[in-house]
């Protein structure tokens, strides 16, 4: 049964999970895990980065001797060991250690590890729960590795940069610069929080993009979908300041095969950040889990230069029912 006090440990072994940087455990998940024993924390950890210690051995460095007889609360079902692992079982460690009792909040999706790991305590004695109140919580932490491992593809986030009209360039074929520095910035954090970042040709010839962080924090995987012409080669994404993948081909590309073959690379979260082409081709096929729009109060009808192009005073933003009306004067 799971108690008021089991959900305030929980919570705090999620909190331990959020507080690393959204990639610096990938292709691994962020995990928490907390030791109580007689209702006090004696341990606790998480995992931070990629190579470093689980949240489990962390946490049991932490509490020593003081493990023995502990409750354990972790975010993720602990890891049982299977071919190819690099590190320890952490479903062992904590069975050595002498868990009284182990509560997670949902099992492994990776088949390799799904149940095995609770067996394996329970095995050893330890009494094992899971409180899948707050497994929504804990799935969207690591959103990109439950779809890695459930659906065989990365999660895709879609993100777009529109005027007011709806435009996502000039007649001229013009978007630099739709929205402000604010903007993309805010694009910049995304990119270096998500595994890859994926445009089409055109957005190569029209834009020649570095598709890097900026400095905003680690630059992801670059990936294009080239098509049958080539890429120009001196395009910024062979800048050799990031890993680049292109794919290409006689035929139309196959958007299923592509994320496929990214998730048995490691992707787990793309940023879809193609124009208009790439966006429908991705609704069209069901292959959309979230979309990020920034939208600019920027007219760009009729304009040849984005920064030219009217713009709003004092925009004001209202909903009306499930619209949104968006006023100003030019």
């Amino acid at each position: 049964m799971i108690s008021a006090q089991d959900l305030s440990f929980l919570r705090r072994a999620l909190a331990l999970a959020t507080r690393a940087a959204p990639r610096a455990a990938s292709p691994n998940p962020r995990v928490g895990c907390v030791l109580v024993k007689g209702g006090r924390v004696v341990g606790q950890g998480a995992h931070r980065r990629l190579g470093g210690p689980h949240a489990e051995a962390a946490a049991l460095a932490q509490a020593g001797r003081r493990a023995a007889g502990a409750t354990a609360y972790v975010t993720l079902e602990p890891c049982a060991a299977f071919a190819g692992k690099k590190t320890g079982s952490c479903a062992q460690a904590l069975a050595e250690a002498g868990m009284r009792r182990v509560v997670c909040v949902s099992s492994d999706p990776n088949h390799k590890v799904r149940g095995r790991g609770l067996k394996l305590l329970r095995r050893a004695g330890a009494r094992v729960e899971l409180a899948p109140g707050l497994a929504a919580e804990a799935e969207a932490l690591n959103c990109g590795f439950f779809s890695r491992w459930r659906r065989g593809r990365p999660w895709v986030v879609l993100k777009a940069a529109l005027s007011l009209d709806g435009k996502a360039a000039t007649a001229a074929g013009r978007s630099r610069w739709i929205t402000g520095p604010a903007a993309r910035a805010a694009v910049h954090r995304l990119r270096a929080e998500l595994d890859a970042v994926l445009v089409g040709a055109g957005t190569i010839r029209a834009d020649d993009p570095a598709l890097t962080a900026h400095g905003a924090g680690r630059d992801p995987l670059r990936v294009v979908l080239a098509g049958r012409s080539p890429l120009p080669k001196r395009a910024k994404i062979f800048d050799g300041r990031a890993p680049t993948l292109v794919y290409s081909g006689r035929g139309k590309i196959s958007l299923r095969v592509v994320l496929r073959d990214l998730a048995r690379r490691g992707v787990g979260t793309l940023l879809v950040e193609g124009g208009p082409t790439v966006h429908a081709a991705f609704l069209r096929a069901g292959l959309a889990d979230e979309v990020r729009v920034f939208l600019s109060p920027k007219l760009l009808g009729g304009a040849d230069d984005p920064n030219a192009a009217p713009r709003l005073k004092a925009p004001r933003l209202s909903r009306v029912g499930g619209d949104w009306l968006i006023q100003g004067m030019l």
